[in-house]
């Protein structure tokens, strides 16, 4: 069986200098998977997907979304996607509700549109603080919302639960399943955290120096660490 892919990537290489940051990677992305990038700081996960969301142009290999070149057609790949960052900035005088509002602006969303954002999220019982005041978690959560106000079928996540507690960190969990179930939305998630990869998504690839050097299901990947133990 061939797997039709959303996000197809062939022999991707970016160097910065001297430092390989990707060095030959293929990727694919099928609808409604969850992959997850993990990989130690420095492995290449935000440069791969710097790549795929279009913000960095690779030295070499071709991205085919939905089978055309997004070298050729970045608009291909932008009506699909949603991203959300590590760490998001906010304007901390306004209002969870006024964040999201003027983002639905960008993407001319009705205002119903915001409320079940609001919703989705968990956020009812702050939609009226300043952002200033939210949580790490609740802010987490908000940089999630904004990503889903254009209803993308696919979502890039860069370590979406770095230093958040372990409460905060499920919330975000919950959220992304219940996308995953009744939206069928596709997920890239870059993490630090097997347990988070393992909870999430269909297949992991561990990349390091810039390639991935495995990928398979959390199944198979666990069951291959678990005989490499029992041999050594």
């Amino acid at each position: 069986m061939v797997t039709e892919y959303l996000i197809d990537a062939k022999g991707l290489h970016k160097h910065f200098k001297k430092v390989k940051a990707v060095d030959g990677v293929d990727f694919g992305l099928a609808k409604g998977e969850y992959v997850a990038l993990l990989g130690p700081n420095g492995a290449g996960k935000t440069t791969l997907v710097e790549m795929i969301e279009g913000i960095r142009t690779p030295d070499q290999g071709q991205i085919l979304v939905r089978g055309r070149s997004l070298n050729e057609d970045k608009s291909a790949l932008y009506g699909l996607l949603g991203i959300s960052f590590q760490e998001t900035r906010f304007l901390e005088k306004i209002t969870v509700i006024e964040t999201i509002r003027l983002f639905a602006s960008f993407y001319k969303q009705p205002d119903e549109k915001i409320g079940k954002v609001i919703h989705l999220v968990g956020l009812e019982d702050k939609k009226d603080a300043y952002t200033k005041n939210l949580s790490g978690g609740q802010r987490q959560r908000l940089a999630l919302g904004i990503s889903l106000l254009n209803d993308p079928e696919i979502l890039i996540l860069d370590e979406p639960t770095t230093g958040l507690d372990p409460t905060a960190r499920r919330e975000i969990w919950d959220i992304l399943l219940k996308l995953k179930k009744n939206m069928g939305t596709s997920l890239i998630l870059t993490t630090h955290y097997m347990e988070e990869a393992d909870k999430l998504c269909d297949e992991i690839a561990i990349i390091d120096s810039g390639q991935i050097i495995k990928a398979d299901s959390p199944r198979n990947l666990k069951r291959e660490l678990k005989a490499d133990i029992i041999t050594c």
